[in-house]
C-alpha cells in the first residue's frame, strides 16, 4: 500500500513537471547536452587538444571545421563537444558533494539544537560572510590547476547555503507528530535523523542540487577563464581563457561565441529545472494546477 502511494506521488510529480513550461524546456536543453557529452566521439569530432596544420590557424568555419579553429589550429567544434563533458562532470560532482555535506550539517544542527546548532551555524555564517569569488580565486591559486581542485574549491564555498536551508526545514519537521511518535517508540537520534527527517528533506536536497549545478558551471567557467582551471582538460572556460590569452578574441567570433552560448544555455536549462521543481514542491501547487 505504501509502495503504491509512493509510486502515485512519483507519477504526479513527473506529470506536473512535464506540464510545467520551464521544466519541459529545461529538460530538453539538459538532454541535448547529455547527448552530446555521451556521444561525443560519434559527432564528427577529433581529439580536442590535437593541433592541426599551420595553414588552418584561426580558420573560420568551413566544411572541414564546422566552428573553425583556434590559434593552434585545434578544432573548436570538438572542443565545444568534449568541453560539455568537463563542465557537466564538475557540475554534478560538486553539486553532490555540496548537497550531501550541507544536508548533513543542516540536519545535525536543526535536530540537535542548543550549543551544537549554535556552533555549526556560526561556522556556516563565517563561510557565508566571505566573498565567494575572491576566496575561490585564492584557493584555486594555492591548490593548483586541477579539475578535482576546482571541485573542492567550489564545494568549500557552496555548502553553507544548503546547510542553512535544510536546517530551516528540520526545525519544523522535528516538531511533527511522526517524529514525536518515533521518539515515544524509543527511536534514537540517529534513527530519527536518518529514517524520519532525511526522507522529508530529500525534495529540498534535489531542488538545491539543481541550483548548485548552475552555480558550479558558472564558477568553473569564471575560474577557468581567469587561468585557474586545468589546462590539460578542455572546458568551455578554458576555451575562453585561451582565446583571450591569444589576443584573437576580437577577430575570432567563431572561437568566442560557441562556449559562451553553451555556458548560458546550460545555466538557463538548470535554472528552468530548479524553478519548475521549486514551484512543484510549493504547498498547494498541485491543487492550484488541478491535479
Amino acid at each position: 500500500m505504501r509502495d503504491s502511494y509512493k509510486l502515485t506521488k512519483i507519477k504526479d510529480f513527473f506529470a506536473m513537471f512535464f506540464s510545467h513550461r520551464m521544466g519541459k524546456w529545461g529538460f530538453i536543453i539538459f538532454c541535448f547536452f547529455i547527448f552530446i557529452a555521451l556521444f561525443a566521439p560519434l559527432l564528427r569530432t577529433v581529439a580536442p587538444d590535437a593541433s592541426g596544420d599551420v595553414s588552418r590557424i584561426l580558420q573560420s568555419p568551413d566544411k572541414i571545421s564546422w566552428l573553425g579553429t583556434d590559434d593552434l589550429a585545434r578544432d573548436i567544434w570538438s572542443q565545444v563537444i568534449y568541453g560539455s563533458r568537463v563542465s557537466l562532470t564538475i557540475g554534478f560532482v560538486t553539486a553532490f558533494i555540496t548537497v550531501i555535506s550541507g544536508t548533513f550539517v543542516g540536519i545535525v544542527a536543526g535536530f540537535k539544537g542548543g550549543k551544537v546548532d549554535e556552533i555549526l551555524m556560526r561556522i556556516v555564517d563565517f563561510f557565508m560572510m566571505l566573498p565567494h569569488l575572491p576566496l575561490m580565486i585564492v584557493l584555486a591559486a594555492v591548490m593548483g590547476a586541477s579539475i578535482w581542485n576546482i571541485v573542492i574549491v567550489i564545494s568549500i564555498v557552496s555548502w553553507p547555503s544548503t546547510a542553512r536551508l535544510v536546517r530551516s526545514q528540520v526545525l519544523s519537521l522535528k516538531e511533527s507528530a511522526f517524529v514525536e511518535a518515533a521518539r515515544c517508540l524509543g527511536a534514537g537520534d540517529a534513527t530519527m535523523m536518518t529514517k524520519e527527517i532525511l526522507p522529508n528533506v530529500i525534495p529540498v536536497m534535489f531542488a538545491q542540487a539543481v541550483l548548485m549545478v548552475t552555480e558550479t558551471i558558472y564558477s568553473e567557467s569564471v575560474l577557468s577563464f581567469l587561468g585557474l582551471g586545468d589546462p590539460t582538460k578542455i572546458s568551455w572556460g578554458t576555451m575562453l581563457h585561451f582565446c583571450f590569452e591569444s589576443g584573437a578574441m576580437s577577430r575570432s567570433p567563431w572561437w568566442v561565441f560557441p562556449p559562451v552560448i553553451c555556458i548560458v544555455a546550460l545555466i538557463i536549462s538548470f535554472s528552468f529545472l530548479g524553478t519548475s521543481i521549486s514551484d512543484i514542491l510549493t504547498p498547494g501547487y498541485k491543487e492550484t494546477m488541478g491535479y
